[in-house]
């Protein structure tokens, strides 16, 4: 349940500066550090903690044993409703809220979807969603996290979103404090009440950098998030191959981070390339959207 740091210390932070805001209002310092806003992040800190507090439940019935499988916790289906479930919300607050009806494409004309994008934030927010299993090795997923995070928080940044480059700064920063307990030897691991909501929120991220701010953030969250769209890729290239070519595979395990300790590679050179990888295309993804 070590997710408990990143999305608890990101909502203690964000309240506190909110709650100093509101009882010293002369303080010019306070309220600048006050990002609490409606048009920025409501919506992303709702889904950061409804999805950390759904995925605590299921953490918790996996410990204890109890639930719809024989470890415990929430079955993959009923997770999978539950991301849907919010996903829907936040969706139909996009549409019928903010008015979001386009899609930013870089160096042309944004593509108004109308309605689909109701649809489209709720597919793609499962597909991060299913990314979550990139948590099965000591600081993989953390450091992948941080890197997809501060990414966003720069494009936020440069669009003048300044509360939402602040979330997601901050959010980073809850990162490094459970990294600080996740490098090897673990002594805290994510599970699902850090990757649930931080896949959720990610979607929501993604979509307010988008035309909201008038840029691309949803266009280059396949190339800043490379990571993850492997790891949802090679899971489903795996499930295909195995299906359509008579049990045939791909990798020798799915997903990707275990096919590449499968053929030798110790933990550590694992996560440290996909650091490394992280890094380089969060990079290239954040240059993309400011140029675009």
């Amino acid at each position: 349940m070590g997710g408990i740091v990143i999305w608890g210390s990101a909502f203690i932070t964000i309240i506190c500066f909110w709650i100093l805001a509101k009882l010293f209002p002369t303080s010019d310092l306070l309220v600048k550090l006050d990002f609490l806003s409606r048009d920025q992040t409501w919506i992303p800190l709702f889904t950061l903690v409804a999805g950390g507090l759904t995925g605590l439940i299921d953490d918790f019935f996996e410990v204890r044993g109890r639930g719809d499988y024989e470890a415990g916790g929430f079955s993959l289906q009923k997770r999978l409703y539950i991301v849907g479930a919010i996903a829907l919300f936040v969706s139909l607050w996009f549409f019928f809220k903010l008015d979001v009806i386009a899609l930013g494409i870089p160096f042309v004309d944004d593509i108004a979807i109308g309605w689909l994008i109701i649809p489209f934030f709720i597919l793609v927010t499962l597909a991060l969603y299913a990314s979550g299993v990139i948590d099965g090795i000591d600081g993989l997923s953390g450091g992948v996290f941080m890197a997809i995070f501060a990414a966003y928080a720069g494009i936020a940044f440069y669009q003048h979103q300044i509360n939402l480059a602040a979330f997601s700064a901050m959010v980073v920063g809850g990162i490094l404090a459970f990294l600080w307990f996740n490098i090897p030897p673990a002594r805290f691991y994510m599970s699902e009440t850090g990757t649930m909501g931080l896949t959720i929120t990610l979607a929501v991220v993604a979509f307010m950098t988008d035309t909201l701010g008038e840029g691309h953030g949803v266009f280059v969250l396949p190339i800043i998030a490379l990571p993850l769209t492997l790891t949802v890729l090679s899971d489903i290239i795996q499930i295909c191959s195995k299906k359509f070519r008579h049990g045939k595979k791909v990798f020798r395990i799915a997903p990707l981070h275990h096919h590449f300790e499968a053929v030798g590679w110790p933990p550590y050179k694992v996560v440290m390339r996909y650091w490394v990888m992280s890094i380089v295309f969060a990079i290239i993804g954040l240059i993309i959207a400011l140029i675009g």
